[in-house]
C-alpha cells in the first residue's frame, strides 16, 4: 500500500494490512495471474479496515469491485472514505443509515450486474431471488460469511430453489474454529467494555446459545471472572457447555441473577419482552448475532414506558412493571457497532478463504450446480499452512513406513 497523507481511514487500511499476511501472499500471486479480470464482484460484509483490505485484494486480482455494508451500525465512515478518495473504491454507505438508504445501496450494488457475491447475513442472496431476481441469471456463485446467512442457504437448498451455486464459508474449518469461537469471544467482549465501562470481573452473565461463537463469548467472559450461565435448545450443544463447566439453565431463571446477557443464536426472539419483565433490574443487554431480531427492541419501543440515552450505544427501557433494561447497540451486533470487529489476525484468515473461494468459482463455475456447496477441503489446508509458515511453524510429515501402516488393514497389533 502507497504511503499517502495520514488520514484516520489510510491509517487504519495499512495498519490491517500490515498485520494481514496471509492476505499479503494472496495478493502477491493475484497481481500477477490476476484470476478475476472481467469478472464483477459485488460485496455486502461489514465495510471496515479488513474488509477494505479484501476488496481491494480482488480488484487487484483484476475484478470490479462493487462493495456496501450488511448492516446500518457496522460501517466505519473514516475507512469508506479513504476507499473512495485514496483507492477509487466503488464503496456505497455511511455508519448509522436508515433501513431505507441501507436496502438502496444493496440495491446499487446489484445494480452494476455482478458475476460473483459476497454476502454476509444473506441480503444480497435474498434480493437476487425476489425483487431483483431477473439479475440472478448473471450470478456464477457466491460466498456467504455468517451463521445467519448459512441458515437462509440451507432452508433454500433444501427446498431446491437456490438460483446459483452458493458456498458456505462460514463453516469452513479455519473460519468457524477461530474467526466464530476466537473473533467472536475477543470482538464481543471488546463491544460490551467500550459501550458500557463496567467491570465484567464477578459479575453474573449468561450466553444465549454454545455454538461456536456461544463457546468463544462463554470463555472469554469467564476468563474475565465472570460467572456464567448458557442457555440453550440443543441437547447435545447443552451437554457439552455443562462439561465445559458452565451451568445450563432456562433463560428467564438465567436472567433473573444475570448482570450481563449476550445473544449468539441467528435466531429472532431469544429474550423476549416478557422475559426481562422478571430479569434483574438494570441488566445489560447484548447481541452478537447478525440481525438485530435476536432481543425483542421492537416490543421493547412499542410497550415500555420509556427510553433514555445513557451512554453513547447505550439505551435504557423502563418496562411496565417497574423494571429496567439496558440495551446495547439497539440490539445490533454489538463487536461491530460498538467495537471494532474481529481482530485482524483472524480476520486476515477468514478473508484468505473468501478470496480463494472466489478464485475457485470462476475457476469451476461451468460444473457447478444450483445448491449449497461446502468450502473444498484444500483450500482450507491452503489457508491454514499459510496460517503455520507466517507464524514460522513447521509440520512433521509420516514417513514410507507410516504411511504404509496408515494406508494397511492387515497388519496386526
Amino acid at each position: 500500500m502507497e504511503k499517502k497523507e495520514q488520514k484516520p481511514g489510510f491509517l487504519k487500511l495499512k495498519w490491517a494490512e500490515d498485520h494481514m499476511p496471509l492476505m499479503g501472499v494472496i495478493r502477491n500471486r493475484f497481481k500477477t495471474e490476476r484470476p478475476f479480470a472481467d469478472f464483477k464482484i459485488g460485496m455486502a460484509l461489514h465495510v471496515e479496515a479488513k474488509t477494505g483490505i479484501l476488496a481491494l485484494l480482488l480488484r487487484e486480482g483484476g475484478a470490479d469491485v462493487y462493495l456496501t455494508s450488511c448492516n446500518p451500525l457496522t460501517s466505519d465512515d473514516e475507512v469508506i472514505t479513504s476507499l473512495r478518495e485514496d483507492f477509487s473504491l466503488n464503496v456505497y454507505g455511511k455508519r448509522g443509515e436508515s433501513r431505507e438508504d441501507y436496502y438502496k445501496n444493496l440495491d446499487h450494488v446489484l445494480g452494476f450486474s455482478p458475476d460473483i457475491i459476497i454476502d454476509d447475513g444473506g441480503d444480497l442472496t435474498r434480493l437476487l431471488h425476489t425483487e431483483k431476481s431477473n439479475l440472478s441469471e448473471n450470478i456464477i456463485g457466491g460466498n456467504e460469511e455468517t451463521t445467519t446467512g448459512v441458515n437462509r442457504l440451507r432452508v433454500m437448498d433444501k427446498k431446491g430453489i437456490l438460483r446459483f451455486p452458493m458456498f458456505n464459508v462460514n463453516d469452513a474449518i479455519m473460519k468457524h474454529f477461530f474467526d466464530n469461537r476466537y473473533g467472536t469471544g475477543q470482538s464481543t467482549l471488546e463491544g460490551i467494555m467500550v459501550a458500557t465501562n463496567l467491570l465484567l470481573s464477578g459479575k453474573e452473565a449468561t450466553v444465549c446459545g454454545y455454538g461456536y461463537c456461544g463457546k468463544g463469548i462463554a470463555s472469554r467472559l469467564r476468563g474475565l471472572g465472570a460467572h456464567v450461565s448458557v442457555t440453550e435448545i440443543d441437547p447435545m450443544k447443552a451437554v457439552e457447555a455443562v462439561m465445559d463447566g458452565f451451568p445450563v439453565r432456562p433463560i428467564r431463571e438465567s436472567l433473573n441473577k444475570s448482570d450481563f446477557a449476550v445473544t449468539a443464536t441467528g435466531m429472532k426472539s431469544v429474550i423476549r419482552y416478557d422475559d426481562l419483565l422478571t430479569a434483574k433490574p438494570g441488566i445489560v443487554l447484548a447481541n452478537a448475532g447478525h440481525f438485530n431480531n435476536e432481543i425483542e427492541v421492537d416490543r421493547l419501543d412499542k410497550l415500555s414506558i420509556k427510553k433514555e440515552p445513557m451512554r453513547k450505544n447505550v439505551t435504557r427501557y423502563f418496562l411496565g412493571n417497574g423494571n429496567h433494561v439496558d440495551v446495547l447497540s439497539e440490539g445490533r451486533l454489538v463487536n461491530l457497532a460498538s467495537g471494532q470487529g474481529h481482530p485482524v489476525e483472524i480476520m486476515d484468515m477468514s478473508f484468505a478463504i473468501q478470496a480463494l473461494v472466489a478464485e475457485y468459482i470462476v475457476k469451476n463455475h461451468s460444473s457447478l450446480e444450483n445448491k449449497l456447496y461446502p468450502v473444498p477441503v484444500e483450500i482450507d489446508n491452503s489457508v491454514a499452512m499459510l496460517k503455520l509458515q507466517s507464524l514460522g511453524i513447521s509440520l512433521d510429515k509420516l514417513d514410507e513406513e507410516q504411511l504404509d501402516y496408515a494406508n494397511s488393514w492387515e497388519e496386526g497389533t
